[in-house]
């Protein structure tokens, strides 16, 4: 199969499984499988990579799947969805992935610099563990003023108490030191500084900005190795690919100012040829959008439908429930709006849907 996955012939309706005495060599399936910083998901065969936070891996049906599209809906003041972007970047940089990141109002150099240290420490990770059996001590004691629909409701964050190689955790409050990025190759795409280089075009009715930015991804994915289609010689890499604030006034985009806007399907039209290009490569892409300035609600229920995975973060900042004595102990809710089925009928459903997060002094948490 290809690294996107496909059907299976005894995966058909009417089809039988055949016995055979063919035996497949060893290895020869597990090229994909060996690829650093990625696994196998065991419900579909899909090849996943972590997406920098193991409780949102677990949501999301357990990683992120190579060859699709993650977007993130920006809470009110960006705070939280841009910690989320920086753990997909981060992610990349641990398990060695080769990074290409877009922005139109932070240069990507800063962006990187900014990226959240690993935890790595085996003596920190027992730390948190002591402290997650210390909080389950006071649930236990605090489970009579829970509701009962709340109380037996599973916790989704769990403690880094074992190393793995799938997923890791990061301390936001340190950043990630210069040395670490010797070994990793990355590329970036700083909106000013590509206007300034090139004249502006426009082609298929997509405005210049995005026009610009799917032929750099599609000369990354080509030039790099990584396009599906075209035999790889060297050793096999994931890209990982970033973009902040698209459909901003940034990128020169209408749809967050006006109701009609100018170019209406702009953004539509890039995330329908960007999926084009994720499918046929070895590569996942987050996208952070603005979509609570989105006032025409049919162009972000478009936006939802061309994206694989969408996610939504509701912060309290500002808003009634950031006193609401129930909400606490957390920083806002996450709502989980799409997740794909990948060669399957259903998608991976998580067990609970109330899910919150909340910042603690080194760690974003999702439970």
């Amino acid at each position: 199969r290809s690294p996107i996955g496909g059907a299976r012939v005894s995966d058909l309706p009417g089809v039988p499984a055949m016995a055979t005495s063919f035996q497949r060599r060893a290895g020869a399936g597990g090229r994909l499988a060996a690829l650093r910083g990625t696994r196998p998901s065991p419900r579909h065969g899909q090849l996943l990579l972590s997406c920098g936070l193991p409780a949102l891996d677990s949501v999301l049906g357990g990683g992120v799947a190579v060859g699709t599209l993650l977007l993130i809906e920006e809470d009110k003041y960006g705070l939280y969805s841009n910690l989320l972007f920086k753990y997909f970047l981060a992610e990349g940089v641990v398990c060695g992935h080769e990074l290409f990141v877009a922005s139109a109002k932070q240069h990507p150099d800063n962006i990187l610099k900014e990226l959240p240290a690993p935890l790595l420490d085996d003596t920190y990770r027992s730390d948190l563990g002591e402290k997650a059996t210390a909080a389950k001590s006071e649930d236990l004691q605090d489970s009579m003023k829970i509701a009962w629909r709340y109380q037996n409701l599973p916790k989704v964050e769990a403690s880094p108490t074992t190393s793995t190689k799938f997923g890791h955790y990061y301390d936001i409050s340190k950043t990630m030191s210069p040395e670490v990025f010797q070994s990793i190759k990355w590329h970036s795409f700083y909106l000013p500084e590509e206007l300034s280089l090139q004249p502006e075009m426009k082609a298929c009715n997509i405005n210049s900005a995005y026009t610009k930015l799917l032929q750099s991804i599609q000369r990354i994915i080509c030039q790099e190795g990584f396009d599906g289609s075209d035999p790889q010689k060297k050793q096999k890499n994931i890209l990982r690919i970033g973009i902040q604030s698209l459909g901003s006034m940034l990128w020169g985009d209408d749809v967050c100012s006006s109701d009609t806007p100018e170019d209406i399907h702009s953004l539509t039209k890039f995330l329908y040829v960007l999926r084009g290009l994720l499918r046929k490569s070895l590569s996942a892409c987050i996208i952070t959008v603005p979509a609570h300035l989105i006032q025409n609600k049919a162009i972000m229920e478009r936006v939802t439908n061309l994206s694989d995975m969408v996610v939504g973060l509701e912060s309290f900042i500002g808003s009634e429930r950031e006193t609401n004595p129930l909400y606490k102990d957390y920083h806002g809710l996450v709502h989980v709006h799409q997740i794909p089925r990948l060669n399957s009928l259903i998608c991976d459903v998580s067990d609970t849907k109330d899910l919150a997060f909340r910042l603690k002094r080194k760690l974003f948490t999702i439970e």
